[in-house]
């Protein structure tokens, strides 16, 4: 190794270590507004951006979220979200924020971000959670929160939540996107647009068709 050069020594660890590397992009300017048509916007980062001469305070502004939102009726929950499509200044910082509301026995039915960890701070009110690792372990965590409390969810990741107290709950979340999606699993493997083939559902999910038929009326757009 004595006379190996620097470059040369590197160069082997290179070949011999794992290595890993990740990470967000990086923005190129302070800030870039989103706006949704290029006549707009003199830069492309995401979305069009906005000349940042013609920012203003307001696009780095959200109200609201003192206040609680109104439940599905057939979940029990809501999500007041807040992105770069409702906060345009989110633009390339890669995070968004969230308030959820739950009524008593309410849940946020099992979904995932595809694009963003979250982390849940529990304000008022007792949730069970719960994500599910990927194949093949498919390995269950779950933890009862009270106030006070916060818990992860990891990327692209399946993952519930339930008010599991005697009152509503008030949860807040923080995503790493700006645009983190949402893909809630009932919702889209039944309710898809078109939808799918009936047998095709009844052999995954190992029921009669009868019974897929049924839940494609009920999620049907």
């Amino acid at each position: 190794m004595k006379n190996l050069s620097f470059l040369a020594i590197i160069s082997l660890l290179a070949i011999t270590l794992p290595l890993a590397n990740a990470s967000d992009p990086s923005p190129l300017q302070d800030f870039c507004v989103g706006v949704n048509t290029p006549a707009d916007g003199v830069f492309v980062n995401g979305k069009f951006c906005k000349d940042p001469k013609l920012a203003t305070v307001d696009d780095f502004f959200f109200p609201g979220l003192n206040q609680a939102g109104t439940p599905n009726p057939k979940t029990g929950s809501t999500v007041t979200a807040v992105n770069v499509n409702n906060l345009p200044g989110l633009n390339t910082l890669g995070i968004s924020f969230a308030r959820l509301d739950f009524a008593v026995n309410g849940q946020n039915p099992p979904h995932f971000h595809p694009r963003a960890t979250e982390i849940l701070y529990v304000a008022q009110g007792t949730l069970f959670v719960g994500f599910v690792t990927s194949n093949p372990e498919n390995r269950l965590f779950t933890k009862t929160l009270n106030m006070g409390d916060v818990f992860v969810f990891p990327q692209g990741l399946i993952h519930f939540l339930v008010n599991v107290g005697k009152c509503p709950a008030v949860a807040f979340a923080g995503l790493s996107s700006q645009n983190p999606g949402v893909i809630t699993i009932a919702n889209t493997v039944f309710g898809s647009n078109p939808q799918i083939d009936a047998s095709i559902l009844a052999t995954a999910f190992q029921l009669d068709p009868t019974i897929i038929l049924d839940l494609q009326v009920k999620f049907k757009k």
